[in-house]
């Protein structure tokens, strides 16, 4: 068991939700099973093998987004396809296992989940590609539970342009459909995910939305520069939303290993847009290797012993670890009834 008793009874009161992992990616290519226990890959827990279900339980994690990830590596059929066997996948575990995994849609969904003992799955579509121009395929994806979508991954797209990677326009923002896939998201109660997109594009989207945004998995770029890693105006224009920005634990991005470049991250949030705004976005499973300290979910308390040895209160590491995201899903509610195809 990781983290003093203090932590560990944080996070029995206030478990942790994180915003992105890619694990149902490694179910779809290796047959990666959630329900088992693994060990990361010593020494660097590299590139996944980071969540499973008894290691979310032992971190006191109550809630995990899956990212479901449809760039063309391992491709099959078409992109919307992609994302819809990762869902299945997501299902399958959840009857392979009754009571120890549930498909969560809602906050009211992940407090009857911990009700019952059990972890909360949610998911959110890596990329707005994988709608292939079609805003019929977002209300599909809305409908099979997806509760937030990234505009943007490594490519362009229809809808907007990345950070980095193919098809980069640092000038241009969100496209025509970009907006509209905006629109839509927020009438399906599906949360507009800022991740991977370019600053234009993000600013854009910040100054549409109606409903909070959210940036599931990033660096901050006033702790450590970095293309990947949003700006201070950036987080303001998220704040001013009532949005939220998880921190990634790839050291990459944060400019260091071990636990204190983590911190410095969410400080800095708290410090320019207030302690409603930072969240937990890890990334684990997603291609990186994670700082040593959380190499795995099950480590997730020692973040929390990190936190309160920053002299962060304990009010504030609940929202750090799960209000906000809460707050941030209720402020997105879900359509009475959703659009049939």
């Amino acid at each position: 068991m990781h983290g003093t008793p203090e932590a560990r009874a944080l996070h029995a009161q206030y478990p942790a939700i994180d915003l992105h992992a890619d694990s149902l990616m490694w179910a779809r290519w290796v047959g990666y099973d959630l329900q088992e226990r693994h060990e990361p890959p010593l020494p660097l827990a590299a590139l996944g093998g980071h969540v499973d279900v008894p290691r979310l339980r032992e971190g006191g994690v109550g809630a995990q987004f899956f990212g479901l990830v449809s760039l063309p590596i391992g491709q099959r059929r078409g992109l919307a396809a992609v994302v819809e066997e990762q869902i299945d996948l997501l299902e399958q575990a959840v009857r392979a296992r009754p009571g120890r995994l549930v498909k969560a849609l809602t906050a009211e969904d992940i407090e009857a989940a911990r009700a019952r003992g059990a972890v909360a799955a949610l998911l959110g579509v890596e990329g707005a590609h994988a709608l292939e121009g079609d805003l019929d395929t977002l209300a599909r994806f809305a409908r099979r539970g997806v509760r937030y979508l990234g505009l943007c991954h490594f490519t362009a797209n229809e809808a907007c342009y990345p950070a980095y990677g193919s098809g980069r326009r640092d000038g241009e923002g969100l496209t025509a459909f970009g907006r509209e896939v905006v629109r839509l998201a927020e009438d399906l109660g599906v949360i507009v995910d800022l991740a991977h997109i370019n600053r234009a594009g993000f600013l854009d989207a910040c100054a549409l939305a109606r409903r909070p945004p959210m940036v599931s998995h990033t660096g901050i770029a006033g702790a450590f520069e970095h293309w990947r890693n949003i700006d201070d105006d950036q987080l303001r224009a998220l704040a001013d939303r009532g949005g939220c920005a998880g921190i990634i634990f790839c050291p990459l991005y944060l400019g260091g290993n071990g636990l204190a470049p983590v911190v410095k991250h969410l400080v800095h949030i708290i410090n320019v847009a207030g302690e409603d705004t930072p969240a937990l976005g890890s990334d684990w499973d997603g291609f990186i290797i994670p700082t040593r300290d959380l190499r795995d979910a099950a480590h997730l308390p020692l973040l929390t012993d990190a936190l309160l040895r920053a002299g962060l209160s304990e009010r504030v590491i609940a929202k750090v670890l799960r209000e906000n995201v809460m707050r941030i899903l209720s402020d997105n509610p879900l359509p009475t009834r959703l659009p049939v195809a």
